[in-house]
């Protein structure tokens, strides 16, 4: 049936219906691609798409255990994707290229000063890994707000009006090339008084205003120039140092061929061991022989220690069984030839207590005896009994 045959109010419940139908695909339609920009927005959040990213590059001397797109970490998180790996010419010095790039917030840690590029193995299996090191001093090398080159007499009127903006985006050095004031400076009257009195070329200097930030890097730092220098992400990497340890494949073999030069000491210390080993199990025996040779005297000293610990013992096992009887006896006679000997010397005092003039007579007979032998040496009868024998002494010489 044709639209036209319809009644009015058909035609106008149609056309509402239609009007609420296309509101409803509308909506839908809305819906749809809300929820799929949110899904994208998230996804870039989470894998960083929108994050700004700093390049960096390295060079090594072996790509191997380095694949595009692993992670590089800094103090244990994964910070940044390696990007590149590249073989370097014939001609050039270094062997392999490396490009990665580091996410914010994380290269805002990587300083000219103390940051630099560890290669090390992260498993057995050949892989390794880049792990960046913090800053400890010097400029940040990445950066996301613009330098311009500015005369000094430009600045002195520039910060009597923006004061606390403008800051050095190079090092400022005397004649004798010794830093006098660092990148980040702000920029004073009398710094500027200072710098004017160094003369640098052209009578100016890079700085940079620190209100204006862009979501994307925009100068690295050079230190043969000493200042920030103006690069595009899509052509321009910094730079940074690499500290490589040689692959876990080359440790290996160096430790195969320290083993195999090692061998021969090993077995000839092996053969010094066996042997050693021969000795003690023959020491061992011969020990065992004089053990069992021992067994009869170790018996025996049990059995006189038995008897040692019985009363007299020590006495019975020295001077036999009947050894204590014969001792007894012996120190009964002893004990009475001193009591004998006691009564003769009571005796004796006796008698030379009663005869208080014992001594002296004996004293008396002593001394005529001495002067009788002395008279029979002098008479001519006896005189030649007692003459004395003839010595070799040498006879006086008559005067």
């Amino acid at each position: 049936m044709a639209l036209q045959d319809l009644t009015p109010q058909l035609r106008t419940r149609l056309s509402r219906m239609e009007r609420m139908v296309g509101w409803f695909v509308f909506l839908a339609t809305a819906l749809l691609l809300f929820g799929f920009g949110y899904y994208i927005y998230h996804t870039a959040e989470r894998k960083g798409w929108l994050k700004i990213k700093a390049p960096f590059h390295v060079y090594v001397k072996s790509s191997a255990g380095l694949n595009v797109g692993d992670d590089v970490v800094m103090m244990g998180f994964a910070v940044g994707k390696i990007t590149s790996v590249e073989p370097q010419q014939p001609y050039e010095a270094n062997n392999v290229k490396v490009k990665f790039e580091i996410a914010d917030p994380y290269f805002r840690y990587i300083w000219f000063g103390g940051s630099y590029v560890k290669v090390n193995a992260a498993d057995f299996l050949g892989k390794r890994q880049l792990e960046v090191t913090r800053g400890t001093n010097g400029p940040a090398i990445c950066v996301t707000q613009p330098g311009v080159w500015k005369t000094i007499p430009e600045l002195e009127q520039i910060i009597t009006v923006e004061t606390d903006r403008w800051q050095l985006y190079q090092d400022v050095l005397d004649e004798n090339s010794n830093l006098v004031f660092g990148a980040y400076m702000m920029l004073t009257q009398s710094n500027l008084e200072r710098i004017a009195e160094l003369k640098p070329p052209t009578n100016s200097i890079f700085v940079y205003d620190n209100k204006p930030n862009y979501k994307r890097i925009v100068a690295a730092w050079d230190n043969r120039v000493r200042r920030y220098v103006n690069f595009t992400v899509s052509k321009d990497t910094a730079f940074l140092r690499a500290v490589e340890t040689p692959p876990v494949s080359e440790q290996l073999q160096a430790m195969v061929s320290q083993v195999q030069s090692a061998l021969p000491g090993i077995f000839a210390l092996t053969n010094k061991i066996v042997a050693e080993l021969d000795s003690a199990a023959s020491a061992t025996s011969n020990l065992n022989a004089a053990l069992v040779a021992a067994q009869p005297m170790i018996t025996n000293f049990s059995a006189i220690s038995v008897q040692l610990r019985e009363p007299g013992g020590l006495g019975v096992w020295a001077l036999g069984t009947n050894g204590n009887d014969q001792l007894q006896g012996s120190l009964t006679n002893v004990d009475a030839l001193l009591m004998h000997l006691a009564d003769i010397t009571s005796n004796l005092n006796t008698q030379v207590q009663a005869n208080s003039n014992i001594l002296s007579g004996v004293s008396r007979t002593v001394t005529d005896a001495d002067d009788f032998v002395q008279g029979l040496k002098r008479h001519w009868l006896l005189r030649s009994a007692f003459k004395s024998k003839a010595t070799n002494a040498p006879s006086a010489k008559s005067k």
